[in-house]
């Protein structure tokens, strides 16, 4: 084979293997935001304040429906001992769309949610369900943390359904 001929190959191989390498990457990136959605699910389900704290980075912007944004994690820690201290808490969230940026350090998780609460209002139990989209980063020690997370109901507060 010539010496150009062999060039020619190596040009064309390069940015393949290159976008073979990235693809499999972000295929990677997002099934770990996936696994980490379940472990999250879970720490909900076990109302594990420190895990759920875990899943946020430093500087995460919290923003739930009828709530101020809460803005770094102690803000977030607030408003997480408040929901895990209410008896009638459940909440499960799945994700409908996962993408991760070439780049490999930032991905988004966009979906749907269910909860039951005490609403602080009424001190009745309701039902909420709605939409949420949650930003993560790959932070320097390689683990995905959220960053900034928006959960939208889409039930309206006449419509909240009261447990019976």
């Amino acid at each position: 084979m010539s010496t150009l001929r062999r060039m020619l190959w190596i040009s064309l191989l390069v940015p393949l293997t290159a976008a073979c390498s990235r693809a499999v990457r972000t295929l990677d990136s997002a099934q770990a935001i996936r696994d980490i959605e379940a472990n999250w699910n879970q720490d909900y389900l076990a109302r594990d304040i420190d895990g759920l704290i875990d899943h946020y980075a430093e500087d995460a912007v919290l923003m739930a429906p009828g709530s101020p944004p809460s803005v770094g994690k102690k803000a977030i820690r607030k408003v997480l001992d408040g929901m895990v201290a209410d008896p009638a808490l459940s909440l499960k969230f799945s994700a409908a769309r996962i993408d991760v940026a070439a780049s490999g350090d930032l991905g988004y998780a966009q979906g749907s949610y269910l909860m039951t609460a005490t609403d602080p209002r009424t001190k009745r139990v309701i039902h909420d369900y709605g939409s949420y989209v949650t930003t993560y980063r790959r932070e320097a020690d390689g683990r995905w943390k959220a960053v900034s997370e928006i959960a939208t109901s889409e039930a309206a507060p006449q419509n909240a359904r009261p447990a019976s």
